[in-house]
């Protein structure tokens, strides 16, 4: 019942944003599918009301506007900051489509070597990267993300960005194209975990997509 539920609402998602310029993409895994470690309830609250809010805002944002006929990312990397409209529900949508499509119920996926090499130069382990990257989760005060990104000159770097600012914006942190991102905003795991971060943080990696990461690193380098 609960896959059939997933695919009704995967459809009648799609049916309502035909005509929208910004859609969500279906889900490639069904709500349970990362349960322990992040449950089912969470999923489809986080998919399909906070995903669902930001993308329907962003097209109410954009009518009408220079915006309406720019890609997401042409948007974000040409996002005037006083625009908090388009700049959170934009970021919003941005993100959580980065975000899904890095988690997987598939066990044990691993980095290219392409990207373990850059990995381990950079931070000289993977566990090495993982503390780190998670260091910043924590330390994110409030709602963010945070992130593993390829910046300009094409080297790994960690960052954090508050509510749903993301590295594409001008005025992030850090500015780079985003290969890994982990949602801290309480919604993202507070039904499962309440306000331990921390164990949210140490569980997600047993459900990251490294062949996505990796496909997008070497998107990032071309």
């Amino acid at each position: 019942m609960k896959i059939k539920s997933f695919i009704l609402g995967a459809l009648l998602l799609a049916g309502n944003s035909l005509f929208a310029q910004f859609t969500q993409k279906p889900l490639p895994y069904a709500y349970n599918a990362l349960e322990p470690y992040i449950d089912a309830q969470t999923m489809e609250i986080h998919y399909s009301k906070h995903h669902a809010a930001y993308v329907k805002n962003l097209n109410d944002a954009v009518k009408g506007t220079p915006a309406e006929k720019q890609n997401i990312e042409e948007v974000l990397k040409s996002l005037d900051k006083e625009n908090t409209a388009v700049r959170n529900n934009g970021g919003g949508h941005y993100n959580h489509e980065l975000f899904w499509s890095i988690l997987t119920p598939e066990k044990n996926t691993a980095p290219s070597a392409q990207l373990a090499q850059a990995i381990n130069t950079k931070f000289k382990s993977l566990d090495a990267l993982k503390s780190k990257l998670n260091d910043a989760a924590v330390k994110r005060f409030g709602s963010g993300w945070a992130w593993l990104i390829v910046d300009e000159s094409g080297d790994l770097q960690i960052t954090s960005t508050p509510n749903q600012d993301n590295p594409l914006m001008t005025f992030a942190p850090k500015q780079g194209i985003p290969i890994l991102g982990i949602d801290v905003w309480e919604h993202a795991y507070y039904l499962k975990y309440q306000n331990k971060r921390a164990d949210y943080l140490t569980n997600i990696w047993n459900v990251i997509n490294w062949k996505e990461v990796s496909r997008r690193y070497a998107e990032a380098k071309k």
